[in-house]
């Protein structure tokens, strides 16, 4: 009776510090080999040990590292302490402030720069920044300091962060209703053959891949996810879109040009860090790798964010530069573009 007690207090004092919901295609996998697919950093070995110990539950039982999951198993990882994401410190982090008042604040985020604290990135995010800037931010769902939407870590551009309980609530509904204004460039491998066009798939988490998102065209798994594009200028390998978000799925844009098979110029996780588009010559492929060193991160942009004030109910429009790390790999692709307008068609990718 005594150890069952004791068993229910070490249970109580346990943190959940990742949670996984296994999807409905989801082949048998071994539960180690199923977390190591989801958990950034992870290696088999450090999953192992925590199943041992018995900090891997399949639906609350704790299983071993060669128990098998199974289609909707939610699969958890808790540990005696609190996930260092709740231990959220304030740091002074020099912020690109665009615009603030009493109830918003919006931000012109750095390629690189984390939005939030989670597994391996517990210091240096933009919330670290933001609860040193201003104190009492409201807290999202997932107790995520002012955040409404978010942008990927390698992604540069504009965000709008909440200051009160109220503006938190309205912006989170314009983001839910889709009355927000989101245009993004990018730069993707290949000619697009279309001016403007727009891209309609479900998105969810890849059943090959659980580091990337992926479209389901049919709709079988996945969300309801829209980009509309149009092409700003074509530069021979490689073309410049705007995107305009009608939904904010994660890696949206990233899955969806992927889908249609211009991948995101130098973006690692899909790909598109492999020379994709050009010639054979060795004199191209160094030209290429010189670009990726000017841009060593995804081609992506948050470059217009549009809302409606939560007091005034004024729109409001904010519109960012384009880095200079995109920037100069555009001047290189220009340059490149001009000087190869005879390329030998035998010689093509």
């Amino acid at each position: 009776m005594q150890e069952n007690q004791n068993q229910d207090l070490e249970k109580e004092e346990l943190y959940e510090h990742h949670r996984f919901t296994a999807s409905e295609g989801q082949v048998p996998l071994r539960v180690d080999k199923f977390l190591m697919n989801f958990i950034e950093n992870a290696t088999r070995n450090k999953v192992q040990q925590a199943a041992k110990a018995g900090n891997v539950l399949v639906n609350d039982v704790a299983v071993k590292s060669n128990h098998k999951v199974k289609p909707h198993d939610v699969v958890r990882v808790v540990l005696a302490y609190p996930p260092a994401e709740n231990l959220l410190v304030a740091e002074d982090i020099p912020i690109d402030i665009v615009y603030e008042d009493d109830a918003v604040i919006v931000v012109n985020k750095p390629a690189g720069m984390v939005v939030h604290p989670g597994h391996g990135n517990y210091s240096g995010t933009l919330v670290n920044g933001l609860i040193h800037h201003i104190e009492n931010l409201p807290t999202n769902s997932n107790e995520r300091p002012g955040l409404v939407h978010r942008i990927d870590k390698d992604t540069s551009g504009l965000l709008v962060v909440a200051k009160t309980e109220f503006a938190m609530a309205h912006l989170s509904k314009q983001f839910y209703d889709r009355t927000t204004e989101r245009l993004y460039y990018a730069l993707v491998w290949g000619n697009i053959d279309e001016d403007e066009g727009r891209i309609e798939g479900n998105i969810g988490r890849s059943l090959k891949n659980r580091l990337q998102m992926a479209v389901f065209p049919d709709g079988e798994f996945g969300k309801h996810a829209v980009t509309h594009f149009k092409v700003l200028e074509r530069l021979t390998y490689v073309t410049l879109v705007q995107c305009k978000l009608e939904t904010g799925r994660t890696h949206q844009i990233r899955a969806h040009f992927k889908h249609i098979g211009h991948t995101l110029f130098n973006d690692e996780r899909y790909g598109g860090n492999a020379i994709l588009k050009g010639t054979t010559f060795t004199k191209y492929k160094q030209f290429v790798n010189n670009c990726f060193q000017v841009l060593p991160r995804q081609a992506l942009h948050a470059k217009t964010l549009g809302f409606t004030h939560p007091t005034t109910g004024e729109f409001m429009q904010f519109n960012s530069e384009i880095p200079s790390d995109i920037t100069e790999c555009l001047e290189k692709w220009r340059t490149y573009s001009e000087n190869s307008k005879d390329v030998d068609s035998d010689d093509l990718l």
